[in-house]
């Protein structure tokens, strides 16, 4: 009989497999024209990383009672935007990296004006699925994805948080600066991912939209603070991305800020905040609880 456990890996390989035909079928094909543009798009997306934010869809898709099929376009919109975002991030003029997810940079393996373009198609591309295919049962809670999204992506948001951060090299930041730089740069697209896929469920109460959403900024800032203990303490192996480059730049960090050790004990405060999040919602949210877990626990 399968443990929790293995019962949860299958259901994750099962959803990762899910997004990436998804995203296969929803990216423009490599022969299109112009096709070195539709190369690089798909050369960034597709065949690498854990798929967190459209597993997280997923998870919140079930707690709301979605369907699976309903819940895997907004969760590849999502993942286009994390990769549009990954693009632009290892640009020479941002953190200027060869390496990511064990292959080279799209720069690299193209040149920097088809990853800037790539990455602003990837972003267009997200907004166009998610606006011309239907992926909720009332007009107006698509559009409050689509706003969703949007606020995570922009100033506000994702882009705002790497504004901050490439304006916090060198400089020492308090705790509350630095979550929150994290609260939008990394935390606020993991928060889109839950409440999109909650969105394209049956509905769920103000109440219960607040204990998810606490639940998603738990789960969004111990993503960071992870990240950045393993960016300290794992191989460029392990990662598939430059290790230990946030102290070659000079960035403020968790654990620059209080130790790995600190950092990893804040990362389970995180974990707890979020599973008390979940607890009105019983067996439910097990999923959700079990990518908490992932997380923060993870090693790579």
């Amino acid at each position: 009989m399968p443990t929790r456990t293995s019962e949860f890996q299958g259901w994750a390989r099962a959803h990762q497999a899910r997004v990436e035909e998804a995203l296969s079928r929803l990216l423009p094909a490599a022969e299109a024209s112009p096709q070195r543009l539709h190369q690089a798009m798909r050369y960034a997306v597709l065949g690498g990383g854990k798929r967190v934010r459209p597993l997280l869809a997923f998870a919140a898709g079930e707690l709301a009672g979605a369907n699976a099929a309903t819940v895997e376009v907004p969760a590849a919109c999502v993942e286009l935007i994390h990769a549009y975002s990954l693009v632009h991030d290892d640009l020479p003029c941002m953190d200027d990296d060869v390496l990511r997810r064990g292959k080279p940079t799209c720069h690299v393996e193209y040149d920097e004006a088809t990853a800037l373009l790539a990455g602003d198609a990837l972003q267009a591309l997200a907004f166009q699925h998610l606006a011309g295919l239907r992926v909720a049962a009332r007009p107006e809670a698509q559009l409050e994805m689509l706003r969703l999204l949007a606020q995570a992506a922009g100033s506000h948001g994702m882009a705002g948080g790497q504004a901050i951060d490439l304006s916090a090299v060198g400089r020492a930041l308090t705790l509350p600066e630095l979550e929150f730089m994290h609260i939008h740069k990394t935390g606020a697209l993991i928060r889109a991912a839950v409440l999109l896929g909650a969105r394209a469920g049956d509905g769920l109460s103000d109440p219960e939209t607040g204990a998810l959403d606490h639940f998603a900024k738990c789960v969004g800032l111990a993503f960071q603070v992870v990240d950045d203990v393993l960016d300290a303490e794992a191989s460029t192996a392990t990662l598939g991305k430059t290790a230990g480059k946030d102290a070659v730049q000079n960035k403020p960090t968790y654990v620059s800020l209080m130790g790995a050790a600190g950092a990893r004990s804040f990362a389970e405060e995180l974990r707890a905040g979020a599973h008390a999040a979940l607890e009105p919602f019983g067996e439910r949210a097990l999923r959700l609880r079990q990518l908490a877990d992932f997380i923060v626990l993870r090693q790579f």
